[in-house]
């Protein structure tokens, strides 16, 4: 079966393999982007499997007419990824109001604004699965990454409650957790860092820079196999609610777990000492 899928930030990245792997596996692709001169570039052979379409996803109007074209051109959406987004770094008082903001308005509120657009037409079709992109910074915090850690956090909850608002309709959720990937993320092109300068923070903030540039395009994961690994989920019969995508993200998401059960445990007597004795 020849399904549709939207995917927003597909220009470059983790977004634009996701839709070569569609593209490579027989499916029609949507792919948005803010400027849709850049999908041309990033789609050169895609022939009419291809729709582009310019989504600024912090646009709840540009969401619903991305969905219009793409039922207009292909009947429908059956596959949503939600892969848009930028990573606000920066220690929380260093990062200001502006910036904040601007992170919760791509990272979540573009996130729900997308889905809301689908949504009418997969619950007429009682079908279609729908992929978040959070981060392992969704499941841990990182030290000078509040903020981006509090957008994939929300993110995180939002999915988890939706995948059971929707399993009345046949449509799935799943949140994707990678690790790092060797994509634009910390390039200057993409991250952005907290530009008030605070000198108790300086001396952390200049190595956790130094540490995230020499970092950047070495990283461990490598978007191709992610981009198929994602279409392989899609054609599951039993996806997962969670995908940890990379070595990196698995060793750490095992550690949390570890730790959040030793700490559960160490702290249960007092956390049903709060209950209500008798009546």
């Amino acid at each position: 079966m020849t399904r549709t899928w939207l995917v927003t930030g597909a220009a470059r990245g983790i977004g634009r393999e996701i839709a070569l792997a569609a593209l490579r596996n027989g499916m029609r692709v949507v792919a948005t982007a803010r400027d849709p001169r850049k999908l041309s570039e990033a789609f050169p052979e895609a022939g009419d499997s291809l729709l582009a379409v310019k989504l600024d996803v912090t646009r709840p109007e540009q969401a619903e007419a991305a969905v219009a074209l793409a039922r207009e051109q292909f009947g429908g959406v059956d596959i949503l990824v939600n892969n848009a987004g930028f990573g606000q770094l920066g220690h929380l008082e260093t990062v200001d109001h502006p910036s904040i903001v601007r992170q919760f308005d791509t990272n979540v509120y573009g996130l729900i604004h997308v889905t809301r657009a689908v949504l009418p037409i997969m619950r007429q079709q009682r079908r279609g699965h729908i992929f978040n992109l959070s981060s392992i910074g969704g499941t841990l915090g990182f030290d000078g990454a509040a903020i981006y850690c509090a957008t994939k956090f929300a993110v995180e909850g939002l999915s988890e409650s939706l995948a059971l608002e929707l399993e009345r309709f046949g449509i799935g959720v799943t949140i994707v957790e990678p690790g790092f990937f060797r994509t634009d993320f910390l390039d200057s092109s993409s991250v952005r860092y907290g530009e008030k300068m605070i000198p108790e923070y300086s001396d952390a903030a200049a190595q956790q820079r130094a540490q995230y540039d020499a970092y950047s395009h070495s990283q461990p994961g490598d978007p191709a196999k992610l981009g198929e690994l994602i279409v392989e989920v899609a054609n599951s019969p039993s996806p997962p609610l969670r995908l940890v995508a990379g070595s990196d993200a698995l060793e750490m998401s095992r550690s949390l777990l570890d730790k959040r059960q030793t700490e559960l445990e160490s702290w249960a007597d007092r956390a049903v000492s709060t209950d209500y004795l008798g009546k």
